[in-house]
């Protein structure tokens, strides 16, 4: 992702692929609670409709695990491991800040906590060969399709916009989930 004239830098980037995940991973989070609860639920920290823990698990694949394209085994064990340290962290401190769980696997074999569990953690590093292998090139084409078609001061100004918006619906979500206003 080098920075050539008149293109978004690789942050720039980085904040595109991490709304896109976020909103992907909100669509899947609303389908899977709609399959098994047969209602919609509001998931996810945010207000918005994006899961940010998804936009950042697909950051970190695509900073940290790009490479492991040729070495599935390394990918896969890698990811398990740190994608449920990650899950692990990230569901400690909402409910340290928060007092709230969004997700709570007691009761689901293996599981530490609630926090995280053997089977979803297979699940993640399965997840990471299909999205390394299969989801991230297309995404990557797609995406450099339709941004030859926009003007870069649009683009520029696009993920600004968007880093704006998530910024004030994490102080908003925030200020409702501590009771402060």
């Amino acid at each position: 992702m080098k920075k050539k004239n008149n293109q978004l830098s690789d942050f720039q980037k980085i904040i595109l692929y991490f709304t896109i995940y976020a909103f992907i991973g909100w669509i899947a989070e609303e389908i899977f609670c709609l399959i098994y609860t047969h209602e919609f639920t509001k998931r996810g920290f945010l207000f918005g409709p994006i899961c940010p823990i998804y936009g950042y698990g697909a950051i970190i694949l695509i900073i940290f695990f790009k490479d492991y394209k040729k070495k599935p085994i390394k990918l896969f064990f890698g990811t398990i491991i740190v994608f449920t340290i990650f899950e692990y962290i990230t569901d400690f401190f909402l409910q340290a800040l928060f007092g709230l769980r969004w997700w709570d696997y007691t009761g689901q074999f293996l599981n530490l906590n609630g926090r995280v569990t053997l089977s979803f953690s297979v699940v993640w590093g399965i997840f990471a060969l299909i999205f390394i292998n299969i989801i991230q090139p297309i995404v990557t084409k797609t995406v450099g399709k339709l941004l030859n078609k926009i003007p870069v001061k649009i683009q520029k100004l696009s993920t600004v916009v968007i880093i704006l918006l998530i910024a004030i619906d994490t102080i908003a979500s925030s200020i409702v989930y501590l009771n402060i206003l």
